[in-house]
């Protein structure tokens, strides 16, 4: 399916001009019928040879439904510009212009419409003038009379041509429809109707709305149920009767945990424009329109602040709307999640910051921007992390270079006042040094060590000095050269004393990993464990506690607790009879 939006001035001939396209009226409501104006968002459908299924949203023409016909434009990809033939360029035509210009709409079709009632050419000159100081430059332009029927053939073909050049969306992507229309149906429950730009919808699908989920009982689409409807399309969903009380027109229903739904963002304004000077404006983005407030940021940059949470993706266009002057802004999302401004010199810093963002998807420019992000956040606001290849990784979080740089340098004089504040505790936990440097997780900490700094059992240590005091470096040696004589001849705990060494300091060297302490009093060097499960298991198996002590050359006083780390460790298996035997390989 294709969708097209009109748009032009009032009574210009738009839902009469769709009515002979289709055979079906746009106009269905008793006041608009009443009135000769579209009020509310119409649509209606055909096909076309050679570009199958053709749906047109019919948009209001008058100024007071401005915002109504930007809700219906801005989900769409092309359009149909109405001018009559018999009243020329008019003011709503110009607003309507510069609306579609502003969101980036390249492909329409102009119809000078009622060329029965006087000559298309004026019209037709000053419209091809207009649109070639647009993004719409260039579009075909064809002379029709809904009346007599002349020029219809032809506006079809070129419907066709248009409908066939629209590049069709991927039907996995993620799924964000703008509701347009909400009402009840006795019996079926609340339906709300949007134009599906992208993704697909099935029957029984959850979709996420004002913080809650629905589940789609029903889809219809072109007066026909649906199983499932692919972007883009004009469809209707049964939502049933149970709805969230936020859930109005203008909401939004998007795939679950797939977007950043945002209330403030950061925008660049199009090429030659400049930030609003007023502050309070409307936004307009898809069916979305609401008041927000507008902070600058530099001459070509912006804040906007919403009242309500909207997904948001980098690259989206969107308007800013005075509708006071009626004078409107076309802006593109920079960024849907924005570090927080504070009072002085925070707006320039952030300009700075922004100078190169324009609304374009760059992984390597989007890590760098926000120094370290997570995969999660950077699909929901649109942009593939596989494409980050210009940065440092640690498990679902990239870091960019120049950040981990900045962070090495800040946890190397963390450990360093660490260890000078707690000199028999050199070490800061993982923990508090992830919070002390704003991390989410412990997990990029192996990325910041560098040559200067190593982990163990939870800590963050010097890599190159133990960050001892010199007096427990020293006895620790003086130890280490006796136990590499006679390694499982553990020094009594007066030796330990003897040599200023008492339980803190022990713990303290175990941490540095200078010494295996197998229990409080009982120390060894540092693998030797491992080195004593391979002694035993030359023996005859199982062995005994004696025979063990024998072939460590030790005492009961250090085999016995030896034998039960063993265990613990899964090196050997203490067996019924008290013997033990080791588990191969060792």
């Amino acid at each position: 399916m294709h969708v097209i939006a009109t748009a032009g001035h009032v009574d210009h001939g738009k839902s009469t001009l769709v009515r002979a396209l289709t055979g079906i009226d746009p106009d269905r409501l008793a006041e608009e019928r009443r009135r000769g104006l579209t009020i509310t968002l119409g649509y209606c459908w055909t096909e076309l040879p050679g570009a199958g299924e053709v749906a047109f949203v019919d948009v209001p023409g008058h100024e007071r439904f401005i915002p109504t016909m930007l809700s219906g434009v801005g989900p769409v990809p092309a359009v149909l510009f109405v001018v009559a033939a018999d009243d020329g360029w008019m003011p709503q035509a110009a607003e309507h212009l510069a609306a579609l210009d502003a969101l980036g709409v390249e492909r329409a079709v102009v119809a000078v419409t009622r060329s029965d009632l006087a000559d298309p050419a004026p019209a037709t000159e000053r419209a091809v003038a207009e649109l070639a100081r647009t993004s719409l430059r260039g579009a075909s332009v064809v002379a029709v009379s809904a009346a007599t029927g002349h020029g219809l053939p032809e506006l079809r073909d070129a419907l066709a041509e248009l409908a066939g050049a629209l590049q069709p969306p991927k039907p996995d992507s993620d799924v964000r429809l703008w509701v347009d229309r909400l009402f009840t149906v006795r019996g079926a429950g609340t339906v709300v109707t949007g134009t599906l730009a992208a993704g697909t919808i099935r029957t029984g699908d959850h979709l996420a709305v004002a913080g809650e989920l629905v589940r789609v009982r029903g889809i219809e689409a072109l007066g026909r149920p649906r199983d499932s409807v692919a972007g883009v399309a004009r469809i209707a969903l049964n939502l049933g009767s149970r709805v969230p009380p936020g859930l109005r027109r203008d909401s939004v229903l998007a795939t679950p945990d797939r977007w950043q739904w945002t209330t403030v963002v950061d925008v660049v304004l199009g090429p030659d424009a400049k930030v609003p000077t007023r502050a309070d404006l409307t936004f307009h983005v898809g069916a979305v329109a609401e008041p927000v407030h507008v902070r600058p940021l530099g001459e070509t940059h912006a804040r906007v602040q919403l009242r309500n949470p909207v997904p948001l993706r980098i690259g989206d266009r969107a308007i800013l709307r005075d509708p006071g002057s009626r004078r409107l802004w076309g802006i593109t999302v920079v960024d849907p999640v924005p570090p927080p401004l504070g009072r002085r010199g925070s707006a320039t810093r952030r300009a700075r910051e922004l100078v190169d963002a324009v609304g374009r998807l760059d992984a390597n420019a989007e890590v760098r921007r926000r120094g370290l992000v997570s995969d999660a956040l950077l699909l929901r606001i649109g942009v593939d992390p596989i494409g980050a290849d210009d940065v440092l990784r640690a498990g679902e979080w990239l870091i960019s270079r120049e950040h981990a740089v900045s962070l090495r340098n800040r946890l190397n004089d963390l450990v360093t006042a660490y260890s000078a504040q707690h000199p028999l505790d050199p070490g800061i936990t993982a923990h508090a040094a992830a919070d002390a440097l704003g991390l989410p997780s412990v997990e990029p900490l192996p990325l910041l060590l560098g040559d200067t700094l190593r982990t163990a059992e939870g800590r963050v240590l010097p890599a190159i000095d133990h960050g001892l005091p010199p007096k427990v470096v020293d006895a620790v040696e003086r130890l280490a050269v006796e136990l590499r004589k006679r390694p499982y001849q553990a020094p009594e705990a007066g030796q330990l004393r003897s040599v200023g060494l008492d339980a803190k300091s022990l713990a303290a060297a175990e941490r540095a990993g200078l010494l295996l302490r197998i229990t409080d009093s009982i120390v060894l060097l540092p693998g030797a464990d491992e080195a004593a499960a391979r002694l035993l298991g030359a023996l005859p198996q199982p062995f005994s506690t004696g025979a063990a002590r024998r072939c460590l050359d030790s005492t009961r006083r250090v085999v016995i607790p030896l034998l039960e780390r063993l265990d613990r460790l899964g090196f050997t298996d203490r067996l019924p009879d008290d013997t033990r035997q080791v588990r191969a390989p060792v």
